[in-house]
């Protein structure tokens, strides 16, 4: 089979696109042929080399990945043969191979796709979804909120727009570029802003009028989540979840006294806890199937093309969920 391989840290050629032999599931585990692998930051940060929190460097060499759907093709011992052919979608864990045309599983790991759901929309909920079901959970949306999504047209913030016009909340999405802002409004966003733009947050303010944002769901940090966080009316609740500029949101003692925040790290507690994230992932993949919270599927690339994936995501050059799909699956997705 093919498979990414990295043999060293480093930028994304250090991804290379090799011939290796398959994979042979062991006992409670399954062979999977890979229809589609699901790209994330974390990914680009363990392909560098980056240790903190809960990442940690893996041995080299090895092959990325960590969320597939597909096909079960083979059993290991003891696996109960009604596995077999069915379609599934799975979360490997870090740096676990998903990269590859065959990726090994854990049973224990796997979850039926819904017949609604695509593999690659299978894939964005199974990591990027059940997070977003967790992030939901503590902010609590109601009507009578103000939501403002920084990365508005990125995997996660896309789910967020949705759920904020589900709860009947005002939607404000803030994106980079004119075609990332358009898809935001596409997606129902009542304001959406250019923030590569100066003064966008004025013109967040003038499009609000005399409502404020009560939310903020902020997973970018650095000057663009100092910014949106400014915006905040008094009481205002911000909710963290990670910092893809590369620096957090800025915060202080003052903002949390002098305008009565709440600030809290979203990441859900159940992402932490065994049993917790196959809760989230079986809720993330029945609000997809359900059609209340759907995933934007964005460019699928090659599984040979990992190295400019990775430059794209990195560059913020996607919308959406970002995969990778091997041989055939490539072409069928390209052509459709």
């Amino acid at each position: 089979m093919h498979a990414i391989r990295q043999h060293a840290f480093g930028p994304p050629e250090t991804l290379r696109y090799e011939e290796v032999p398959n994979p042979v599931p062991a006992a409670a585990q399954v062979l999977i042929r890979v229809e589609a692998a699901g790209l994330h930051l974390i990914d680009a940060k363990i392909r560098g080399g980056f240790s903190g929190g809960p990442l940690v460097a893996p041995e080299l060499p090895m092959t990325p990945g960590r969320e597939v759907a597909g096909s079960v093709d083979e059993l290991g011992p003891g696996v109960d043969e009604r596995w077999r052919g069915r379609r599934v979608v799975a979360h490997l864990g870090q740096a676990s191979g998903g990269y590859a045309e065959l990726a090994v599983a854990p049973v224990a790991a796997l979850h039926e796709i819904p017949e609604q759901l695509s593999a690659e929309a299978a894939v964005a909920m199974i990591g990027t979804g059940r997070t977003a079901v967790g992030i939901l959970d503590r902010a609590a949306l109601t009507a009578e909120d103000v939501v403002l999504v920084t990365a508005a047209a990125g995997g996660l913030g896309v789910l967020f727009i949705q759920a904020a016009r589900n709860a009947g909340a005002l939607a404000v999405g803030v994106a980079g570029g004119p075609a990332k802002t358009e898809r935001v409004r596409a997606l129902g966003a009542d304001v959406a802003v250019d923030y590569t733009q100066p003064g966008w947050p004025e013109r967040v303010r003038e499009a609000l009028g005399e409502r404020e944002p009560t939310v903020v769901l902020d997973g970018v940090g650095g000057e663009l989540g100092r910014a949106a966080m400014e915006l905040l009316g008094p009481g205002g609740r911000l909710l963290l979840f990670g910092f893809a500029s590369g620096t957090a949101t800025e915060i202080t003692t003052r903002d949390l006294m002098a305008r009565g925040l709440t600030v809290s790290w979203a990441i859900p507690r159940a992402l932490r806890r065994p049993g917790g994230r196959r809760e989230l992932e079986t809720r993330a993949l029945a609000e997809a199937a359900a059609g209340r919270i759907v995933p934007l599927v964005g460019r699928a690339f090659p599984l040979a093309e990992a190295a400019a994936a990775h430059t794209a995501l990195e560059t913020r050059a996607t919308e959406g969920k970002t995969v990778l799909v091997p041989g055939a699956y490539a072409r069928a997705a390209s052509s459709g």
